[in-house]
């Protein structure tokens, strides 16, 4: 009975010590950080830099395809601006970048800046969010400021325009010709001036281009620096393959809106190369600073974790407001169920497929 009593003392004091085990081991996880770089004599140094000029030329590609197709509407019918599949195109798109802000840029912020390496006062308040969310209001007011530069900007023009149709037409009167003249002149005003609507949206489309490819180039820069930086060929390897079909998608949208735009050749080239080199020129950085960059310091931590919360931000924004609801509040949403339906399919596929990705990197 003594050693019955005793066995089961001893197999409650077992039962209770596993269970606490159990309930501290997420502490005793935790409690296991350094703060040092991890080191694994696993990793193959030779294979990760070959994987890494790998990733330089195939995100080079697929981000110069994407970033093109909508852009050389000519060549690609179907990518016309106004046309259904355009804006199908571009919700998905839409997508595939609220995403990357939601599922992949954000969480990592928050990962970088929550840090058990860093103390005070990152520990003491939600600052992932809150720079996430001042750079969405950042974004706004940037947004309305040069909206209103630009159309200030062709309403001088249009005022100069008219001023100049009313000499050459008061100096066409009296030099005697005044029909030929007037009826020319009278044409070159009001298309200049009359358009007020499509010149508005010409100057928005402009705006949301510009916003859109400055938060694009932020965080663009950050995930190529991570990759270029890594030492682990499959973490590379798997990221080759995920930041591809970002690049791929996140360039059509990019495009469509640099398509609607309507730019001078000059800046289409401008705008594509900063697209299509940003983030093969990050990884490219990655790769110099690889030696002596120490992921788990406080100050890559901080630095990462800051621009990837602004670049987030940005991305939510522009996502959201500038593509989504530019698009599905327009006229020609709005007028075809059929085009809603698809374009909100697109959407969602576009978004799931990013989300999806999240699983491998």
């Amino acid at each position: 009975m003594t050693m019955y009593s005793k066995s089961c003392s001893w197999s409650k004091f077992v039962l209770i010590f596993s269970l606490l085990l159990v309930l501290m081991f997420p502490v005793l996880v935790k409690g296991e950080c350094t703060c040092d770089a991890e080191e694994s004599e696993e990793e193959n140094k030779s294979k990760a830099l070959k994987f890494k000029i790998g990733a330089i030329a195939s995100i080079l590609a697929f981000g110069a395809i994407g970033v093109c197709i909508p852009v050389f509407s000519k060549i690609f019918p179907s990518f016309e601006p106004g046309k259904d599949f355009f804006f199908m195109m571009k919700a998905f798109a839409a997508g595939v970048i609220l995403a990357t802000g939601f599922i992949h840029v954000l969480p990592d912020a928050f990962e970088h800046l929550n840090s058990p390496c860093l103390g005070k006062p990152w520990s003491e308040f939600p600052f992932t969010g809150f720079i996430a969310m001042m750079a969405a209001i950042g974004t706004l007011i940037v947004d309305t400021i040069a909206t209103s530069y630009y159309e200030k900007m062709h309403f001088n023009k249009a005022q100069a325009v008219v001023v100049n149709a009313d000499a050459e037409k008061r100096i066409d009167e009296h030099a005697g010709h005044l029909h030929v003249h007037t009826h020319s002149t009278h044409g070159h005003a009001h298309g200049t001036v009359g358009g007020g609507s499509d010149e508005g949206e010409l100057i928005r489309h402009r705006v949301i281009s510009n916003v859109l490819e400055l938060g694009i180039i932020v965080h663009s820069v950050i995930i190529g620096i991570s990759l270029g930086a890594s030492e682990n060929a499959s973490t590379i390897k798997t990221l080759l393959i995920a930041l591809s079909f970002h690049q791929l998608f996140e360039g059509m949208g990019l495009g469509g809106c640099i398509a609607q735009a309507k730019f001078k050749t000059r800046a289409v080239v401008i705008m594509i190369l900063f697209f299509a080199f940003t983030t093969p020129l990050g990884i490219g950085i990655g790769i110099g600073i690889s030696r002596v960059y120490d992921e788990n310091s406080p100050t890559a931590l901080i630095v990462e974790g800051v621009l990837n919360s602004a670049s987030s931000g940005i991305l939510i924004y522009m996502a959201l407001v500038d593509l989504l609801a530019a698009d599905f509040m327009s006229a020609k949403i709005q007028g075809s169920r059929k085009l809603l339906l698809q374009a909100s399919i697109c959407l969602l596929i576009g978004a799931g497929m990013m989300s999806t990705l999240a699983i491998w990197a």
